[in-house]
């Protein structure tokens, strides 16, 4: 049990391969670390190969070190992040969350709230049924799914990514596009929506 004044971690998971997913879960985590008490524990997974002898280095080159189940135990809340893949979270996304029965029987994520945010190359490229098939898992876990209202200006004015369902961006062809201002403050606002949930709810 934590301290009363302790400070508090949402952890901030995501895929990503090209960079844009890292850089929305950035935008996310400076959002979750705008709320007093609460700092963001930011984590990816490894690659999957086909390749049944292929494996990853323990720590990753760069970027956030790796997920282990006790990151999802210890933080508040969660905010999870994927590229689309034919409308569809990632396979080492999946293939780590098909990992978390043990969680799922202990009732470990049960009542902690949680954000979806994805990244897509086109507009039209599967960016909300990304975002509720992130959702799915989370909602067996027992956790409360929290999106973007529109209360927030820049749902209603963004040109490019920004969904009620959650943050994301479009990455254009090559993967290289900056998130624009509204992607961003969208991003921002979810982080910050999310730290102030899991600080309600876990008084």
């Amino acid at each position: 049990m934590q301290k009363a004044g302790a400070t508090r971690e949402i952890l901030v998971l995501y895929y990503s391969h090209h960079g844009s997913v890292r850089e929305l879960a950035r935008h996310i985590a400076r959002g979750i670390e705008q709320t007093p008490g609460v700092v963001a524990r930011l984590r990816t997974v490894p690659k999957v190969s086909a390749v049944c002898e292929a494996t990853e280095a323990a720590i990753p080159d760069e970027g956030a070190p790796y997920v282990e189940a006790r990151d999802l135990e210890e933080c508040i809340g969660l905010a999870l992040g994927s590229p689309t893949r034919f409308g569809n979270m990632a396979a080492p996304l999946k293939y780590f969350l098909d990992s978390t029965s043990g969680l799922w029987l202990k009732g470990a994520l049960a009542g902690k709230p949680a954000v979806v945010f994805t990244s897509t190359t086109t507009m039209h490229g599967g960016q909300e049924s990304t975002l509720l098939s992130m959702m799915l898992p989370l909602l067996h876990h027992g956790m409360m799914i929290l999106g973007i209202p529109y209360t927030e200006a820049a749902l209603s004015e963004t040109r490019e990514g920004g969904t009620p369902y959650g943050a994301s961006h479009v990455s254009g062809s090559g993967g290289n596009t900056a998130a624009s201002q509204h992607e961003k403050l969208l991003a921002v606002a979810l982080g910050r929506r999310l730290a102030e949930t899991a600080i309600k709810l876990a008084q």
